[in-house]
């Protein structure tokens, strides 16, 4: 892995529950019923690492401390590492795609 390439971007399932929080509703307007709600994200540790992190309340995000379920890494794996720049634009398009295909995405 290179100097510049230790970035890595990941997808945590979160719980159906947080279709009852209004703010991600308002941001998934697009969301088909039945798909799964996930959250994208972005990190300089390993993914696993990271979601301890989320799940601890460690510089955590609400949804996925309260509802975060498991990593996907099927959605990421083949990504990673990459480089910060490469990771920011690759948690972009990872979010855009799967909402495109109606599912509920939170980027933080």
């Amino acid at each position: 892995m290179g100097r510049g390439k230790h970035h890595n971007v990941y997808v945590i399932e979160l719980s159906k529950d947080v279709l009852f929080e209004a703010k991600f509703k308002r941001c998934n307007p697009n969301y088909r019923s039945g798909k799964p709600c996930v959250y994208v994200g972005m990190t300089g540790l390993d993914p696993d690492l990271r979601f301890d992190k989320h799940k601890a309340g460690i510089q955590s995000n609400r949804y996925v401390k309260q509802y975060g379920l498991r990593l996907l890494p099927d959605l990421y794996e083949g990504f990673n590492p990459m480089s910060y720049a490469e990771a920011v634009e690759k948690e972009i398009e990872i979010g855009i795609d799967l909402r495109s295909a109606g599912l509920g995405v939170w980027q933080a």
